[in-house]
């Protein structure tokens, strides 16, 4: 089975279509990347998966279950997004154990305080985190708050929207550890957007290159290493960026 499954994918704004023809398939357990320069629509996929972004046609199923255009409680335990700017995606005025408490809250769970001290421990902050703000908090120490919030409820599916850019790049490479640690621990999927062609070297199995809405190449993450990419699109992505990935 499919951990996300996107067949003939259209998505619009409006009256313009911003993803035409999208598929692709993602394992379960397997770390997938959009690649692409920006307003390429990669994030936009990423939201329609989400349901953030509602007017879509075509196929799509996470984990087998069909996805709909409504909300669906459901889902939320199913699949959890990350996003870009640890800034905007956490309340002010909530404390890190208030964040961390309302996916448990919404979904009836209980045993609260050994989970929320569980999630702490698991993104690399101690229980002293647990009743500051955001503002008491850094970048790096944000991110890891949002990454533990994404996986209270136990999602198997992760959907990454360039989850370092925003982070100075001393802690870029300590988030992207994080991630794959988790990963490796949770058996998790990651569908990773990102323009950087040495994070998907790092991260991922694969990567489906996007270009104006559409998905140019669906290529291995070794094509960073041997330039081994078939379409002129992808090559100069790659060839932009130095031409090489390090692991």
């Amino acid at each position: 089975m499919s951990a996300i499954s996107l067949s003939d994918l259209d998505i619009s704004y409006g009256s313009a279509k911003v993803v035409e023809g999208v598929s692709f398939d993602v394992a379960e357990g397997e770390s997938f990347a959009l690649v692409g320069e920006s307003g390429s629509g990669k994030s936009t996929v990423l939201k329609a998966i989400a349901g953030l972004a509602p007017d879509w046609t075509g196929g799509m199923s996470v984990l087998g279950q069909p996805r709909g255009h409504r909300p669906d409680r459901g889902f939320a335990r199913r699949c959890q997004m990350v996003f870009q700017d640890p800034y905007g995606s956490l309340h002010p005025r909530k404390t890190v154990d208030t964040v961390l408490s309302e996916p448990l809250q919404v979904h009836g769970l209980g045993n609260r305080d050994a989970r929320v001290e569980e999630m702490l421990r698991a993104v690399g902050l101690d229980r002293r985190f647990r009743f500051r703000y955001p503002h008491q908090l850094s970048g790096g120490q944000r991110q890891r708050v949002a990454i533990a919030r994404a996986l209270m409820l136990e999602p198997k599916v992760m959907l990454l929207d360039e989850p370092t850019s925003a982070l100075d790049v001393s802690v870029q490479a300590e988030i992207l550890n994080l991630l794959k640690r988790l990963r490796a621990e949770q058996g998790l999927t990651y569908l990773m957007v990102t323009h950087n062609l040495p994070v998907v070297g790092f991260m991922c199995d694969r990567m489906a290159v996007m270009n104006r809405g559409r998905v140019v190449e669906i290529a291995p993450a070794t094509a960073l290493h041997d330039g081994s990419f078939a379409d002129p699109y992808s090559r100069a992505l790659y060839a932009a960026s130095g031409g090489t990935a390090h692991d």
